[in-house]
């Protein structure tokens, strides 16, 4: 097969080339290197496969850029990850995020119907329920409460994978990552700020009480859920990736400390504006549609991470 992995430089999408590549996939990554962190770090993930890649440094709101990529690369498949990630940050750039996951999206959904592309899987977000009200959270439950650019950008991106699939038969897969974690994280990410402030004897920031929980997911088990709907046909479905499992903050912070040998000091802080109490995936979909699976419970990926974090240290 042949892919186009967008974003492919950073955290979940290193990982992605790197499974695809093990299956002898043929893949172009595409990534534009931003400084939304230290851009060396993604040029580090991309180093380690360049040489089995047509790599591209190209922004996916430049048209003109992506036109030239989709006609030299005739893909059968768009794997599209690329991103302005993170609710905070949105609610300081709307504007950014709006001209990059809209726009951007929408530029890579009409070259893949112009190219006759088959396949567009896309990487929208737990972020997009919001304050729902009902646990554990499932496809198909009203999302009209977003609380958050970040969020209401990832929705939209879901409604045109929508227009494109009614429109032109392209089929579309949404998953909605829920809280990523694993080696190589994005270092504006809580359990890699937890683990690189405690072991460096740092104060670590909770923002409220720490009674908030997230349905934490590792790297590994999303990679499954990635290719398996890569492999299979859906018209166009929404399908949820997480655990099934919420972990406190309060004791997210416990198992990096019982790893790391160290105790944490805490520095209380107001709860942000744009997040959530609680994510919680229902993944009877995944299960029934992908044969899903998670393998990777909480504990055991915080050791995985931590041991990671040694060896980088």
């Amino acid at each position: 097969m042949n892919i186009l992995l967008t974003g492919g430089a950073g955290f979940i999408g290193s990982h992605t080339v790197e499974r695809l590549l093990e299956r002898g996939e043929s893949v172009t990554v595409l990534d534009d290197f931003n400084d939304f962190y230290n851009p060396a770090l993604k040029r580090r993930n991309a180093a380690a496969f360049a040489a089995r890649v047509r790599l591209v440094e190209a922004d996916i709101c430049d048209a003109d850029a992506l036109r030239l990529v989709f006609h030299a690369g005739r893909f059968d498949a768009v794997v599209h990850l690329a991103a302005r990630a993170g609710v905070r940050p949105s609610i300081r750039q709307p504007l950014l995020y709006t001209r990059v996951n809209i726009g951007g999206t929408h530029n890579l959904l009409e070259l893949a119907r112009e190219f006759g592309v088959k396949k567009f899987v896309f990487a929208s977000s737990s972020s997009v329920y919001g304050i729902n009200q009902k646990v554990p959270f499932a496809e198909g439950d009203p999302i009209f409460q977003p609380i958050s650019p970040y969020a209401a950008t990832k929705l939209a991106g879901e409604a045109l994978g929508h227009v494109y699939h009614h429109l032109h038969g392209l089929d579309v897969v949404c998953l909605r990552f829920f809280t990523v974690y694993g080696p190589r994280q994005r270092p504006d990410l809580a359990i890699r700020k937890f683990t690189e402030a405690i072991a460096a004897g740092q104060p670590i920031e909770m923002y409220g009480d720490g009674a908030t929980r997230r349905d934490y997911t590792h790297i590994d088990d999303i990679l499954q859920g990635v290719l398996a709907a890569l492999d299979r046909p859906f018209g166009c479905e929404v399908i949820n990736l997480g655990e099934s499992r919420t972990v406190e903050l309060r004791e997210l912070v416990r198992l990096i400390e019982k790893e790391l040998g160290r105790s944490a000091t805490i520095q209380s802080l107001p709860t942000q504006p744009g997040d959530v109490p609680l994510t919680y995936a229902d993944i009877t979909k995944a299960r029934r549609l992908l044969g899903y699976k998670p393998q990777v419970p909480i504990e055991e990926g915080i050791r995985r991470f931590v041991a990671w974090f040694k060896s980088q240290t």
